[in-house]
């Protein structure tokens, strides 16, 4: 069997990439404003189920783009996702790019409370004075933890990124978060990551800024 190699410059390589992800979707249909963020979330996974499975609340992306103009913060609930977002990007703004899982006084809390780092993470990140994005691929109990905060009256983000990947909660954290009062982009299901939570971040920071990618 011979198998073909495509010669591709690396400066192409997104490029045709982008260009084998839009042959691939074909017609299905993508909810318009929208067509990036899934767009990106298959670059990054090689997964088309994100054409399907990405929900968002109505007018999500244009208010996300416009709170990361007017400075808003990134909070994430991992370094890993931390890791990957653009920082020098979502910086020419204003804004910065959190997360508390690592820090003493969190995990002192969250022994002493009987609970997860990632929910005392999104208690300490309510007390921050700064437009809020969060962005959460690995731990349900930040999502539960978040729409408790918001059903409270104690946080109102400017959008909630709710792509945790598992299988204890995963699925019903992310419903939860779709029924609060608070702009969503979710991916139902058991589908997501860290990685899909970081791309999503990018995606919206290049549509910020049109001439950062496809």
């Amino acid at each position: 069997m011979k198998i073909e190699i495509e010669q591709t410059k690396p400066m192409d390589i997104e490029r045709r990439s982008f260009e084998i992800i839009e042959e691939e979707l074909g017609d299905t249909p993508l909810l318009p404003g929208t067509e990036m963020i899934v767009k990106r979330c298959i670059h990054t996974s090689a997964d088309f189920d994100y054409a399907q499975n990405l929900c968002f609340s109505p007018g999500v992306a244009e208010r996300a783009v416009a709170a990361l103009k007017q400075g808003a913060c990134i909070v994430t609930d991992t370094r890993m996702a931390f890791a990957g977002i653009n920082k020098h990007v979502l910086g020419q703004y204003g804004g910065e790019a959190f997360c508390f899982m690592s820090d003493e006084d969190v995990a002192k809390s969250a022994k002493q409370l009987g609970t997860t780092r990632a929910a005392v993470s999104m208690d300490k990140a309510a007390k921050l004075d700064r437009k809020l994005i969060f962005a959460i691929g690995n731990a349900p109990t930040a999502l539960m933890r978040l729409y408790e905060l918001v059903m409270e009256g104690k946080l109102k983000p400017e959008l909630v990124i709710g792509v945790p990947v598992g299988f204890v909660n995963v699925v019903q954290s992310k419903e939860l978060i779709m029924e609060a009062d608070v702009p969503y982009i979710v991916a139902r299901g058991r589908k997501g990551g860290s990685n899909i939570a970081a791309c999503i971040c990018n995606a919206l920071l290049y549509m910020a800024d049109p001439g950062r990618g496809q």
